[in-house]
């Protein structure tokens, strides 16, 4: 679920449209001192974009930060495209970035799908980086997946589980995800609209140690009908879930050592439902120049005081090693 927008938040000092490619043009933005440190942020999703509070994880007086909305998500258009939107696609359309402002070495921060794209990315460009914080790490892998959609919802909120699996016909209940990301892809509007409505709750009540968000019983909910949310995130999710994430079999892992020599730090949440703590302690054990910040009384969001607060203390860390 976006994070509520705020005209108080910093305001970029420089934003553009980039044509990257297949048809697609990314929205990007500088914030911070053109001098300063320089960054580029990768938001998660995939399909979420950029939001004014991000802005406000840097400390902007030595810090000079990119962000951009991916293929299809945010700003950028055309509006929740899929074509030609890959792990490799962003991979280079981050690169293009890179270049486009001649910038020889820049930091990483990314969080779930952002800590994702920010590892495929280090690992096949780490000449380029000299600094990298994640939070909630994310593999793309099989396993992943069915944690982040099955068996976390399964173990520690089966009444949530229950519920969601419950909209679903009797027979769709046998393969739930496939059931969901089916409804996605249907041509009537009312039957996807809905499906990504009761993805996205979905996915916003397991992100959080608890959450205010009530669960719809049926599809025949008003909320269905009543509501002004058009989430992007299932579309491109069910994308990406579909097509093993664009990777290899556990390639995250298995090209992590590339990332030794790199400054940085991983935030993880205890607790955290969508990406389990072994992905962010499996990383931390091949990229030994990194800080491994267990988070305690974390789950998966950002938004939360203690993972927001370890988030903003790793960067800055990073960034005052790096003045």
């Amino acid at each position: 679920m976006s994070m509520i927008q705020n005209k108080d938040f910093p305001q970029p000092y420089e934003k553009c449209f980039l044509e990257v490619g297949d048809g697609h043009k990314v929205y990007v933005e500088k914030i911070g001192n053109p001098k300063g440190v320089p960054f580029i942020f990768l938001h998660g999703g995939p399909g979420s974009g950029c939001q004014n509070n991000h802005r406000s994880l840097f400390n902007l007086e030595n810090s000079n930060v990119i962000l951009f909305d991916q293929r299809g998500a945010g700003k950028s258009i055309p509006k929740r495209s899929l074509y030609k939107n890959t792990t490799q696609s962003l991979i280079a359309d981050i690169e293009f970035i890179r270049k486009k402002f001649n910038i020889k070495k820049w930091s990483i921060v990314g969080g779930s799908w952002g800590s994702t794209l920010g590892l495929a990315y280090c690992e096949k460009f780490n000449e380029y980086v000299e600094g990298l914080v994640l939070r909630s790490v994310f593999l793309g892998t099989d396993s992943n997946v069915s944690w982040a959609f099955e068996k976390a919802a399964k173990t520690f909120r089966p009444e949530l589980w229950n519920k969601w699996v419950g909209l679903l016909d009797v027979e769709e209940r046998k393969s739930p995800i496939k059931a969901y990301g089916k409804r996605l892809e249907s041509v009537d509007k009312n039957i996807s609209n809905s499906a990504a409505l009761a993805w996205s709750y979905y996915e916003s009540i397991l992100s959080q140690i608890s959450s205010d968000l009530i669960f719809p019983s049926s599809f025949k909910d008003k909320v269905f009908f009543n509501s002004t949310s058009d989430p992007n995130t299932p579309f491109f999710e069910w994308h990406y879930i579909k097509n093993n994430f664009f990777l290899e079999k556990d390639e995250l892992i298995k090209n992590a050592h590339k990332l030794n020599g790199i400054l940085g730090s991983i935030v993880q949440g205890r607790y955290d439902l969508l990406c389990p703590v072994t992905n962010a302690y499996e990383v931390a054990i091949k990229w030994k120049t990194c800080n491994l910040i267990i988070v305690d009384e974390g789950a998966h969001s950002a938004n939360s005081n203690p993972m927001r607060e370890q988030l903003v203390k790793a960067i800055k860390d990073l960034t005052n090693k790096l003045i």
